[in-house]
């Protein structure tokens, strides 16, 4: 049995833990003689196994609150804590150490590079962090094809779907098996139809591999068949909805 399908059996409940704390989070910002708080005391489980949707209109503080979850950026106050990890302290090499072994992102535009074939846009963040070549194409044609693009592999980000590019974006934030994904607006871009597909891959990838995600989206259809539903609301969070948690 290959690593990947080893990785893809379905996680039991007991697996369940804590991927990522946000503990007390406040950001605040200057604008002129104003000060705009952002996150006011934000505070949130992400467990192993689970996508939960982050919701809420624009400029509630979404894309700030995955910001600080993926230490890009740093709280005013409060902690982040990574598979039980506390990276508050952290030095940049150190953050960015976290970021390549624990994370992986999703964006709402791909970003791929456009001069490389999607299996060398996953083969690329492997070698980065130290796997061969060869290693790191095997694993890079087992998610590949694990989200129906076994076809597509030497084709170049040009020559591929709108949805095809986002799958290739998906591989390649699991390519290092992170224990976190975070995601911003990941099918923002695409056609509802598209939109759909694409997301029922990422689902039942996170679902089978036991990775924790935390997913911003406007698309409320969506965000309610995700395990859970985080509304930004007054510089918090509060939870919305349950969804289909296995």
């Amino acid at each position: 049995m290959s690593a990947l399908a080893q990785e893809m059996r379905p996680v039991r409940e007991a697996a369940r833990h804590s991927v990522l704390r946000l503990d007390g989070l406040v950001r605040a910002y200057r604008q002129g003689p104003r000060r705009i708080e952002v996150l006011a005391g934000t505070s949130a489980d992400i467990n192993a196994g689970e996508a939960v949707a982050l919701v809420g209109p624009s400029g509630a503080g979404k894309s700030t609150l995955l910001h600080i979850a993926g230490l890009l950026e740093t709280p005013d106050s409060g902690r982040v804590i990574v598979n039980g990890r506390d990276c508050s302290g952290m030095n940049d090499s150190e953050r960015t150490r976290v970021r390549r072994v624990e994370m992986g992102f999703i964006y709402q535009f791909h970003q791929l590079l456009p001069e490389f074939s999607a299996l060398e846009n996953v083969v690329m963040p492997q070698m980065i962090a130290g796997r061969s070549r060869k290693e790191a194409a095997v694993r890079a044609r087992e998610l590949l094809t694990a989200l129906g693009l076994a076809a597509r592999l030497d084709h170049r980000p040009a020559e591929l779907s709108g949805g095809e590019q986002q799958r290739t974006a998906i591989a390649r934030a699991l390519a290092n098996g992170p224990r976190l994904i975070l995601a911003d607006e990941p099918t923002g871009n695409l056609d509802p139809h598209t939109a759909e597909h694409v997301f029922d891959a990422l689902i039942q990838l996170i679902h089978t591999t036991g990775v924790a995600a935390l997913i911003a989206t406007h698309n409320l259809e969506l965000a309610g068949r995700m395990d859970r539903i985080l509304r930004m609301e007054d510089g918090g969070l509060v939870e919305v909805g349950r969804g289909p948690l296995r």
